[in-house]
């Protein structure tokens, strides 16, 4: 997994007033929980922290807090509904070794069987892995899957020490034939008129 150092800064001041001058200042409020710990109120440095966010539970690496160096989880990330910047996150504080909970994407790699349809109904699965082992991502091969063939999320190819936290029996993808389907649909509805046809064509 990714582990990005990124700096903070104790934060004093609160309230909408107070976020926006943060934001202006090209920082970002957070709080820091977690262990039993009083919530530490923070600023975090708005563009580093929009970079390490584009990885999914990336692993924080806090410095310039009070009791040293800490490592966090983003649990909680409040962004502008339209402008899309960073409002205010929420970090999990987490130690090696501990195990934690987490929703890791699901891609695919590979090409849908001819005549067939990917349809995917998880985009996330939910896994139980070490702070400082969580992996990125899950992939699904499609390569030698044919129409009809299901993943469930037991069927999932999880990394050493990973193990699934929810539904083991949840549907994740199929490949269903319903390309195949429509075009028979098409051609049955074309000859359902034909015969409409010829039946209203008066008789010579």
């Amino acid at each position: 997994m990714s582990e990005v150092r990124i700096a903070a800064e104790p934060r004093s001041e609160f309230g909408k007033g107070a976020a926006r001058r943060t934001r202006r200042a090209g920082k970002v409020p957070a709080v820091l929980y977690g262990h039993g710990t009083d919530p530490q109120h923070i600023t975090l440095p708005g563009h580093e922290l929009m970079l390490a966010l584009k990885t999914p539970n990336v692993l924080l690496r806090v410095s310039g807090l009070s009791g040293g160096e800490e490592l966090a989880l983003p649990k909680d990330v409040q962004r502008d509904p339209l402008k899309g910047f960073l409002e205010h996150v929420d970090l999990l504080l987490v130690k090696r070794g501990e195990k934690v909970v987490i929703d890791v994407p699901v891609v695919t790699t590979g090409d849908v069987p001819s005549g067939g349809q990917l349809a995917q109904e998880l985009t996330t699965v939910s896994l139980e892995a070490e702070a400082t082992h969580i992996p990125t991502e899950i992939t699904v091969d499609l390569a030698g899957l044919e129409e009809g063939s299901s993943v469930l999320v037991k069927d999932l190819d999880l990394p050493r020490g990973v193990t699934v936290a929810g539904d083991p029996e949840a549907l994740v993808l199929q490949i269903t034939g319903v390309a195949v389907v429509a075009e028979e649909t098409e051609g049955e509805a074309a000859e359902a008129a034909e015969t409409v046809e010829d039946a209203e064509t008066p008789a010579e």
